[in-house]
């Protein structure tokens, strides 16, 4: 267990001031910022403690959004991403305004429902050089970009790799039917022309 302090004692937990949410090492919490223009700030609580005022203070670990970094936001990120940094920091516990739930990526795309205290972090990064890890993670698409939760995206029936429809030259609303799809390396493939390909799948000339 780690030191504490002389005249400081750790706590278990803190009550949200005017909630009755309780807060414990290992939650994630929405911070107050200074400027009320910005949305809050998102961390990891580590540590919880008091003086011997009662003053109870918050040992976090940041999350940084993508605009927050120094490559800035990509057309990837989505738009409830986080990056857990390596910035660490001591706030006074009155700051915490809310509970917030940080998913893995694999369990943020298997949401049914986002609400507004969802978000969720594939990434660490480093504050001080904008590193990342993974520095690379899969890509898809003939754009070859990272998967981005918020954008809709096809599966080919052939090779089974992901596009978005534009990349197909479809619009949202063709991607939403459940037509069959086959991209265009495997059209070329299989020698499979676009009146050839209707013929197939409904069984009669497109014409």
């Amino acid at each position: 267990m780690a030191k504490t302090k002389p005249g400081k004692k750790d706590l278990d937990s803190y009550t949200i001031k005017g909630t009755n949410k309780v807060v414990k090492a290992g939650d994630c919490v929405l911070m107050r910022p200074s400027d009320s223009d910005k949305p809050p700030y998102v961390a990891r609580v580590e540590k919880i403690e008091a003086d011997n005022r009662n003053n109870v203070k918050v040992r976090v670990r940041w999350y940084y959004r993508p605009e927050e970094s120094i490559g800035g936001r990509r057309q990837f990120h989505g738009a409830k991403e986080l990056f857990l940094s390596d910035h660490y920091d001591i706030q006074s516990a009155h700051t915490i305004e809310g509970k917030c739930i940080v998913h893995t990526f694999k369990n943020y795309t298997k949401l049914e429902n986002v609400g507004a205290e969802d978000y969720f972090c594939r990434f660490e990064y480093k504050a001080a050089t904008g590193g990342f890890t993974p520095d690379r993670v899969a890509v898809y698409c003939k754009c070859e970009m990272p998967y981005n939760p918020d954008d809709l995206m096809v599966q080919c029936e052939g090779c089974k790799d992901w596009f978005h429809p534009s990349c197909m030259g479809m619009t949202i609303e063709q991607a939403k039917k459940p037509d069959h799809v086959l991209c265009s390396d495997c059209l070329s493939m299989w020698g499979i022309t676009s009146w050839k390909l209707a013929f197939i799948l409904n069984g009669s000339h497109p014409l």
